[in-house]
């Protein structure tokens, strides 16, 4: 059976009230297949494209681009050709958005209404008992709730009715943030603006680059109304408050400043180097594997195994042969494309991309998987040099089934690679960055993570051998002593 699926405002954290539709990437009527880019949405916080999780039609635009629209409002109707036009109206008529959406929800024709939730009542002051007696206290939540302890001890403390309150933790989980909001007394606006200053404990309730501007401009949040979501103050606010550009100091003129380019041409390494680019962007169909993964472990192996080799060998050298062990398990991922012909390697050669001074530089490592850590940490020592010499040799640069190219020591999170042909694939690798994770029990804790993203030619790679390599390689460099198995 056909189904209508609606695309709505997605919710990005507890603090997201609303988003702004920057882009479609679709048009209507496009189809689209999982994995494609369906949509630029933007925060206070964040830009993010919208990835389809599914194969459909964009068959309806309800939204305007460019306009900001609450969390869960409809923005877009997906539905397969064979539904009719009448059905697609329908439904996006009869929607209603719920409180908690995600990006992307399912109906079955007909937009389910949520079910009436009354308003929480705000935090009463301190009350003699019998006015306590007026009104019975809320049953505390019940022990088969999915409830933090937290959020339980706020409840009962604050007479919170938890069966009113929507939980956005894992599973619907209620959290101490879901109990808290739950209890803050709704926006007023005229109150709002009359009070000179808020109480400490209830602060500001505007979005944090709201609060930035106002800071660099000096304006007093204390009496500005809110326009968005339950009274919250918004960018927009702000700026409307800013004296127009008439009114402000003088323009410094800048009409005869002279910002004439010069102009240098290509040396010839980088004449190659756009030109293999250049090529391999237009001609080869690349997709892409993310994936985070934790090093704690690698880091702590690292230590040791440099003092038993008696190296320095970096975290590159010891990613480089643990990519070299992945290949040897996969060796649908350890080739070469050439035209209508696939390359199969017994080893695994390696090119290491450097930003040497001549220029950046993918010399190959051979034979990675008959190496220990440090004939590896040699190796592309001297290939550094080679590089910075300007003495690589041709076979120096040629062959390699795939390449590992490291920008974490320049601060880079996380990118995705060009892949340089013939070879198959390239392994783009982030800085390391302490995260906060949890555990199957719902602990929190610290991490140390990097960022994986692996460019795949589709032409000989499918995603599931793809999906394999990179479960072999985080499986390995979270088990470090396999390398020297």
């Amino acid at each position: 059976m056909s189904k209508i699926r609606a695309f709505t405002m997605p919710k990005w954290g507890i603090e997201m009230q609303e988003g702004r539709l920057a882009e479609w990437l679709v048009n209507e009527g496009d189809t689209f297949e999982q994995g494609d880019l369906l949509a630029l949405i933007e925060t206070d916080k964040i830009s993010n494209e919208v990835e389809a999780e599914f194969d459909s039609v964009l068959r309806l635009v309800t939204c305007e681009t460019g306009e900001t629209y609450p969390v869960g409002a409809l923005l877009a109707v997906f539905a397969d050709a064979s539904v009719s036009d009448a059905d697609v109206k329908a439904f996006a008529d009869s929607f209603v958005a719920a409180d908690t959406s995600t990006a992307v929800g399912e109906g079955s024709g007909t937009a389910k209404k949520p079910e009436p939730v009354a308003a929480p009542a705000p935090v009463a002051p301190a009350a003699a008992p019998a006015e306590l007696d007026a009104e019975p206290a809320p049953p505390p939540p019940s022990d088969n709730l999915n409830i933090s302890p937290k959020a339980r001890e706020f409840s009962t403390a604050n007479r919170v009715d938890t069966t009113q309150v929507t939980g956005t933790g894992r599973g619907g989980r209620i959290t101490y943030q879901d109990v808290y909001q739950a209890n803050r007394p709704a926006a007023n606006p005229v109150l709002r603006g009359a009070l000179e200053t808020p109480s400490r404990e209830e602060g500001i309730f505007a979005s944090p680059l709201a609060k930035r501007i106002a800071l660099q401009n000096g304006i007093d949040l204390a009496g500005v109304t809110g326009t968005g979501a339950r009274g919250r103050i918004s960018k927009a606010d702000v700026l409307a408050l800013l004296k127009p550009a008439t009114q402000m100091a003088a323009v410094v003129d800048l009409s005869n400043v002279d910002n004439t380019p010069t102009i240098v041409e290509m040396d010839r390494v980088r004449k190659v180097i756009a030109k293999r680019l250049t090529q391999s962007k237009s001609s080869v169909p690349h997709f892409y594997l993310r994936n985070s993964i934790s090093v704690d472990a690698l880091l702590e192996f690292r230590k040791t195994a440099n003092l038993v080799l008696g190296v320095k060998a970096s975290i590159n050298d010891y990613l480089i042969k643990a990519i070299a062990v992945a290949l040897m398990r996969h060796p649908d991922i350890n080739i070469q494309v050439h035209d209508d012909h696939i390359h199969y390697f017994p080893h695994a050669d390696i090119g290491v991309a450097m930003a040497s001074e001549n220029g950046l530089m993918s010399p190959i490592v051979r034979n990675v998987d008959l190496m220990r850590v440090d004939d590896i940490a040699h190796h592309t020592k001297a290939l550094l040099e080679k590089c910075n010499s300007g003495k690589l040799a041709y076979q120096d640069l040629e062959g390699g089934a795939i390449t590992i190219s490291n920008l974490g020591m320049m601060g880079i999170d996380n990118f995705d690679a060009i892949i340089t042909p013939p070879q198959g694939s390239i392994i783009a690798i982030g800085g390391v960055r302490r995260v906060v994770v949890e555990d199957e029990n719902g602990e929190a804790y610290f991490e140390s993570q990097i960022a994986i993203s692996m460019s795949c030619d589709h032409r000989a790679i499918d995603g599931a051998a793809g999906a394999k390599f990179m479960a072999s390689l985080r499986e390995i460099i979270e088990a470090p002593e396999q390398l020297f198995a």
